[in-house]
């Protein structure tokens, strides 16, 4: 089944509706046009183009293949990262125990293409999607599906229209353990979250399963306070499972850990005393499988521990030149509409001209435009309309959504895949 969705993905028809592909190409399949192995520089591709590092994608799927093995956690990466299926396939063939979501569009297209085991990090309250949920688990009794829950009143709303939908199979929930005041989701006190466990104990539609949170939220993060938080979620799983909580789990389910931060949530799940089953210490960092040139470039956990491996920036957006008004200032056809720029602008990192690339040496981008790139040159800048520039960029969530096709270029530029999105 899962083979079969993706290669469909291979038949779909290159048309208008797929930026930066080559015009020439419309009506070829993906696929057709995948084994003609185009060149992104020579084959056609008219700019902006986002590309993915073929070499550099699969060093980071294995980068936290590894560590997760080596700290011995479970993975789920977040998939809202990429929302490519086929990447979704390529981290469970990494060993990824399932892949994690965030809203209800996000988990029917991972169904749709075989994912067995979903953690939804969102309280789902959404009578509609909830309806699908228990559909899908009476279909498949091999469909796990986990999801958060931090309220009374939201475990009310879940039981409710489970019930209602007739529901044969419970839910299983985790409580959701907020990062501290100030903080986004999550329950902010250790009774409150005894206070929404037993509301689940109370609802014949849900069943708790275990303890989570995102560190990613503690206010003023830095290590003795994300490790300290971590070792609150910990104990709460303790806590929970010396009242019975947990009484006849096959597994109790700890998950934590973003991008940013998975060396300290190795670090304090190792520390765990056992309970009274197996603990799944699920992992679920997502911007990894691309990383970026920016924000995660700064934050990644790699760099505080090298010694445990490294990821790659594996995008890089072409655009090019359309204008050099002066000495000081030039600009490329790619904009908003193209890049992500909620937490940094593009870095200029290469230009190619004629086939020859070297550094962007005295390039900046200053600013973005919908269509366009504010670029500061100084004297070092050797730049001329119809340059191409090579743009790194930072956050990766923000840019997989403004691509729907995008081309893996293998280092020599030829093009060896396309990776569909569904934001």
């Amino acid at each position: 089944m899962v083979l079969d969705a993706l290669a469909r993905l291979t038949e779909e028809r290159v048309d208008h509706r797929f930026k930066g592909l080559p015009p020439d190409a419309a009506g070829l399949t993906v696929g057709e046009l995948a084994a003609q192995r185009r060149n992104l520089f020579t084959g056609g591709f008219p700019t902006p183009v986002l590309a993915l590092s073929a070499e550099r994608l699969e060093h980071n799927l294995a980068a936290l293949e590894t560590y997760a093995e080596r700290h011995g956690l479970a993975f789920a990466p977040h998939g809202k990262t990429s929302m490519a299926p086929q990447l979704f396939q390529r981290q469970i063939e990494r060993g990824a125990w399932g892949i994690t979501l965030a809203v209800p569009h996000q988990a029917r297209v991972a169904r749709a293409y075989g994912i067995r085991r979903i953690f939804l990090a969102n309280e789902l309250v959404d009578a509609a999607a909830l309806r699908w949920v228990a559909a899908e688990q009476d279909a498949d009794p091999a469909f796990r599906f986990v999801c958060y829950v931090d309220s009374v009143r939201g475990v009310e709303l879940m039981d409710a229209a489970l019930t209602a939908s007739g529901a044969s199979r419970p839910v299983d929930v985790v409580v959701e353990l907020g990062a501290g005041e100030g903080a986004r989701t999550g329950v902010r006190t250790e009774a409150e979250c005894a206070a929404v466990a037993d509301a689940v104990a109370g609802a014949r539609t849900l069943r708790l399963v275990g303890v989570a949170g995102y560190e990613g939220e503690v206010p003023g993060a830095d290590p003795e306070r994300v490790r300290a938080w971590l070792r609150r979620l910990v104990a709460l799983a303790v806590d929970f499972d010396k009242a019975g909580r947990f009484a006849g789990l096959d597994e109790i389910v700890v998950s934590a850990g973003g991008s940013a931060w998975f060396d300290a949530v190795a670090d304090v799940f190792a520390e765990a005393p056992e309970l009274s089953a197996p603990v799944l210490k699920l992992l679920r960092s997502g911007a990894y499988v691309s990383h970026d040139d920016g924000h995660y470039e700064r934050l990644t956990p790699f760099n505080r521990v090298p010694r445990e491996g490294g990821l790659e920036p594996a995008f890089r957006l072409w655009t090019q030149v359309v204008s050099r008004p002066t000495a000081e200032q030039a600009f490329t056809n790619a904009g908003k509409r193209d890049a992500a720029y909620d937490l940094d602008l593009p870095v200029a990192k290469v230009v190619s001209r004629d086939g020859a690339e070297r550094p962007a040496t005295g390039i900046e981008v200053t600013g973005l435009s919908d269509q366009h790139a504010w670029l500061r040159t100084s004297g070092e800048a050797d730049l001329e309309v119809g340059d191409w520039v090579g743009l790194g960029l930072s956050h990766p969530c923000t840019s997989f959504d403004k691509w729907v096709l995008i081309p893996v270029a293998e280092a020599d530029g030829t093009v060896v895949d396309y990776i569909r999105t569904f934001f």
